[in-house]
């Protein structure tokens, strides 16, 4: 009975992982830009980037239940390590890619062994406490980080040795869409994997995984890990797309503004970050030009909205509608 029960649990998960039709219209709508707003490649590459650090935090928030208001501290680490290298010479922009994740990657997984082992206030304490630390880090040391005038210098060189970061932003946006399809797709498989089951049993029940064998805070230590890693990639492109970094990737700002897009699109959905970044992205943008000063008033008004009408965001909402499509 349980083999054939372990059996039905993978059928499950395989099922899970098949493409639906509105998934499959979503990443073509992504293509919308290059033809129908092409003044807007800029601000769509910026999307991007931030739904995949959207993604990054939602598999440990809504995921794993680990409420992090420090995630900044490895997007700021992944841009910073892109920057600096471009910086000393080195601009290849998937290599600088690829240790942009692996730095930031590396600090989750030291920082995981203290963030693991506490919940609730002190969770948030001390992802909040490292991020302010690196913060004051990245300041002092403006020899090497350029502290708040920025990062100067940074040259990236052509993608692939073809593609130049113009200014129109068309290859920053399909470099940007392309890491956001391959995490979707890295996260996709990971949540609907035995791996992700495990830390959904753990957000809902953690006491009860020590019995059946399965050590939590292992389980928690590796999302966190991988988190962080994808995290950094979002920094790196963000650094490699407009080449320049500053303080502010590694602010609290940025965090709370993550918090804020997955509480919008809704938490423990593979794409309630990625739609979360763009209403919040575009919002912005559109409110920032109709009143520069209080544009956050109008932020605050829509989150209390969503907040008290769909308190699952806006996939959440849906979901009532047609609960196959939250995924």
């Amino acid at each position: 009975m349980s083999h054939t029960r372990a059996i039905d649990a993978l059928r499950h998960l395989a099922a899970r992982q098949r493409w639906r039709p509105v998934e499959v219209a979503f990443w073509v709508a992504t293509l919308l830009p290059f033809v129908l707003a092409p003044a807007y490649l800029t601000l769509a590459s910026q999307i991007a980037i931030t739904a995949i650090f959207a993604v990054s935090l939602d598999l440990i928030v809504g995921y794993a239940g680990l409420v992090s208001l420090g995630h900044a501290t490895f997007f700021g680490l992944g841009a910073y390590t892109a920057g600096l290298l471009a910086k000393a010479g080195w601009g290849e922009p998937l290599s600088g890619l690829l240790l942009a994740a692996s730095v930031a990657g590396c600090f989750g997984w030291l920082t995981g062994f203290i963030v693991v082992r506490v919940r609730h206030l002190a969770l948030i304490m001390i992802t909040l406490g490292i991020g302010l630390l690196l913060y004051e880090v990245a300041n002092r040391e403006s020899w090497l980080t350029g502290g708040n005038d920025g990062l100067q210098g940074v040259v990236i060189w052509k993608l692939l040795g073809r593609f130049d970061f113009d200014l129109y932003g068309t290859t920053a946006y399909t470099y940007a869409l392309a890491m956001l399809l391959l995490v979707v797709l890295m996260a996709r498989r990971l949540i609907h994997s035995p791996f992700g089951l495990s830390l959904r049993a753990i957000r809902e029940n953690e006491r009860r995984m020590s019995p059946i064998g399965i050590s939590s805070r292992a389980q928690l230590h590796r999302i966190y890990t991988i988190a962080a890693a994808i995290a950094g990639i979002a920094g790196g492109l963000l650094a490699q797309t407009t080449q320049f970094v500053d303080l502010s990737t590694l602010g609290f700002q940025r965090s709370a503004d993550l918090l804020v897009m997955l509480a919008l699109g809704g938490t423990g959905r593979l794409y309630g970050g990625v739609l979360g970044a763009i209403v919040f992205m575009i919002a912005r943008d559109r409110l920032a030009d109709v009143n520069p000063q209080y544009w956050y008033f109008w932020i605050g008004l829509l989150l209390v909205c969503v907040v008290l009408f769909v308190p699952n965001g806006i996939l959440g909402g849906l979901a009532r509608l047609k609960p196959r499509d939250t995924q």
